[in-house]
């Protein structure tokens, strides 16, 4: 429908109208009387849900108390009975040790599954609790899992970009199918991890209005006071990040003036809102204001006390009064409106039963991927280019960006928009807006990571992200990457130069342990292609992993086009490349090295007539994936012939395959890419040499069959 059609429907009282019941301020007013009762009964539920089990982190949760309130009861918009309504704001709890806050309000305000006998699992022993230490994605209300500080706030700017960009992508005039609002709750440690500030940075850039966060400034970390290791303006430094920020000096009790900075930042045009809250932790404890109140209950006489002094009976636990109870229940029947009203706009707009722009089904892309490739040889970081560029360009699912490396990684398609602040006009002409889709994080491997995991949680499917940079920086990015797998989010991870082969850079950019960290992170595909066929295999498995995150791991050198690899083959994770019913042994090639093992099968059969055969291992968690006789076929280890994997890696992993493995046990060497592998005794003539001398040890010690031996 036109914009002109939907206006005269609007106008004509058709259409909805985006807003529902009395606004905020005037609820607060109306209701005032009932804030100390709510925040008195809030902080005696946390004390006795932490004392409960003799655990649990209290003080914190106390001291947002009335965040919480002004929050979940006025300026919010969710839906508890419909948790997954997709125009609804997203809020994270940065400081994942204050989780309790969370629940707390999730139960009260109306979240099915979070009933009072759940939220009474806290720190028990329950294998099914919905309570966890930290926040987990699985869980009712909980947006993302946060835990390692600095994650959650990155997240929220990934959150914060996806809204940005399906507005962009959707929203017609006069009617914004996509406007939520993202929250996101931080302690002084979210403002010290490097993350934190790398994702701060970007999100003053990218001018992110959608996005608030809310600073529990109570000043006392683990250790003790914040100023015992940071003394810096805070306000200042935000505010030269680019955002607005608004101080709040009450943050205990001040409902009022926290609902109208909440609003205040609802409302801003070209900045992120940084609200800076004055609390107190363990407020009413004991222990309030210092360290101690964070991370222990408070103990069963300060509780009691705590009860005496806020008027409740210090032998009644857990104590939510019907006051209380009728504070919170409007929340499911307002939220209720917003789906409604949500679905209705949505079917103006997208046409009844268009699910694909915001579910995220997407497909197609196994016709896109080329059938085949030039004959010459091709570094597989390009050949991550030929196949995933056509599938990028036509299938706006996907999100693409790089850590200041576009001309390394190869991720960028012919009429690619940049996301961009569509105000900015940069200096070297590279502009774009927040419909673009390749996204520039500057040089920010961490935040780029973090950032792509809220921009495929915002609603996973509908985006995708796609990250790029060096293999070897992934290390730096490596935490980011582990919540990822830990989500089950699908992010695709391109990491180029990653081996001794990169050359000249040397040890600071050579991995060579790298790829045993990853292969052994639960839940993610690391894979190594070998040539361009193997690399549509790795692009192929990583977009058919849609509850997985994959790590494409692929040469900045060029590698040659191999007769027989099998993209197939690839996502088996293992498969034979060159059979031979003689052999007496087989070589196990992975990746860049590949070529290597069919050069030293050649030779070996050429000049010392020994039959050997080939295998190519590009991914370990597809292979033990596939049937045990799958497995035997492959390798033949049952029939007692040796197999010897040739990586210039860390050995590590490779004795649940082979029997021996010619690697690397120390850092790289700075010299071209060649060279370096001849330095190594990677070259074909040395690694013949290497396997050759392995055989004899093998003839001359049979104890050695069963024992991996490092050659």
């Amino acid at each position: 429908m036109a914009p002109s059609v939907l206006n005269e429907a609007n106008s004509a009282g058709v259409m909805p109208t985006g807003k529902i019941g009395r606004s905020p301020q005037d609820l607060v007013a109306a209701e005032k009387e009932a804030h100390d009762i709510v925040l008195k009964t809030f902080r005696l539920l946390i004390s006795d849900l932490c004392q409960q089990f003799k655990g649990g982190h209290p003080g914190g949760a106390i001291g947002m108390a009335a965040i919480g309130v002004a929050l979940w009861k006025y300026v919010m918009r969710y839906a508890p009975h419909t948790p997954s309504y997709f125009n609804r704001d997203r809020f994270l709890g940065a400081v994942g040790h204050t989780c309790i806050f969370q629940y707390a309000f999730l139960h009260l305000t109306g979240y099915k599954a979070m009933t009072f006998d759940q939220l009474k699992s806290y720190h028990s022993t329950r294998i099914d609790a919905l309570c966890p230490g930290h926040p987990e994605i699985e869980h009712e209300g909980v947006e993302v899992t946060t835990g390692p500080l600095g994650q959650g706030i990155a997240n929220a700017v990934g959150l914060a970009m996806a809204s940005k960009h399906l507005a962009a992508t959707f929203n017609r005039p006069g009617f914004d199918v996509v406007s939520n609002h993202t929250w996101c709750m931080i302690g002084d440690a979210c403002l010290q991890e490097g993350v934190g500030m790398e994702a701060i940075s970007l999100a003053g850039h990218f001018k992110l209005n959608n996005l608030t966060v809310i600073y529990d400034n109570n000043q006392i970390t683990c250790d003790g006071s914040v100023d015992m290791t940071n003394t810096e303006n805070i306000n200042e430094k935000m505010k030269a990040c680019g955002w607005h920020v608004i101080d709040i000096q009450d943050g205990c009790f001040d409902v009022a003036g926290l609902v109208d900075a909440l609003e205040q930042s609802k409302r801003s045009t070209d900045k992120p809102t940084f609200i800076n809250v004055r609390t107190v932790i363990g407020l009413g404890s004991n222990v309030e204001g210092t360290a101690v109140a964070h991370g222990a209950a408070f103990g069963a006489d300060d509780v009691a006390a705590q009860k005496r002094a806020y008027g409740f009976d210090p032998e009644a636990h857990f104590v939510v009064g019907e006051a209380v109870r009728g504070f919170f229940t409007d929340l499911p029947s307002r939220g209720q409106k917003y789906v409604d009203e949500w679905d209705d706009l949505r079917i103006w707009i997208s046409g009844k039963g268009s699910e694909r722009e915001f579910r995220g089904i997407w497909g197609g892309w196994e016709e896109l991927i080329p059938k085949s490739f030039p004959e010459k040889p091709t570094a597989s970081r390009a050949s991550s280019g030929l196949v995933f560029n056509p599938i990028a360009k036509e299938l706006d699912s996907f999100m693409v960006g790089t850590a200041d490396l576009s001309p390394s990684v190869n991720m960028i398609w012919p009429g690619k928009v940049d996301f961009q602040n569509p105000d900015l006009r940069t200096s070297c002409g590279i502009d774009g807006n927040y419909g673009g889709r390749y996204i520039h994080y500057g040089v920010r491997e961490h935040a780029m990571c973090a950032i792509s995991n809220g921009l495929a949680a915002f609603s996973p499917g509908t985006i995708v992200p796609v990250t790029s940079s060096f293999f070897m920086f992934y290390l730096y990015a490596a935490p980011a990457v582990r919540m990822g797998a830990l989500m089950c989010l699908q992010v695709i991870h391109h990491a180029t130069h990653d081996s001794i082969g990169m050359g000249e850079d040397g040890p600071t950019h050579q991995p060579i342990e790298l790829a045993a960290l990853y292969r052994a992170m639960p839940n993610i595909l690391y894979i190594r292609p070998g040539d361009s066929e193997e690399t549509a295999g790795a692009w192929s498995a990583a977009l058919a992993a849609r509850e997985t995150p994959t790590i494409i791991s692929t040469s900045r050198h060029a590698l040659p086009q191999l007769p027989n690899t099998s993209r197939e083959g690839v996502q088996r994770g293992a498969y034979v490349l060159q059979e031979n019913e003689a052999a007496v042994l087989t070589l196990i090639g992975v990746g860049a090295e590949l070529s290597h093992a069919v050069g030293v099968a050649q030779k070996l059969k050429e000049e010392h007539g020994i039959e050997a055969r080939v295998v190519s291992f590009p991914c370990q968690r597809l292979f033990e994936a596939q049937p045990l006789p799958y497995k035997r076929a492959t390798l033949r280890r049952h029939m007692g012939i040796p197999a010897i994997v040739l990586e210039p890696y860390a050995p590590n992993g490779w004795e649940r395959y082979a029997d021996a493995a010619a690697c690397v046990t120390r850092f790289g060497h700075s010299l071209p890419g060649t060279a370096a592998y001849q330095y190594f005794g990677f070259d074909v003539g040395t690694l013949t040499k290497r396997v050759l001398g392995y055989l004899e040890r093998v003839e001359g010690d049979e104890l050695l069959r069963r024992e991996f031996v490092e050659i």
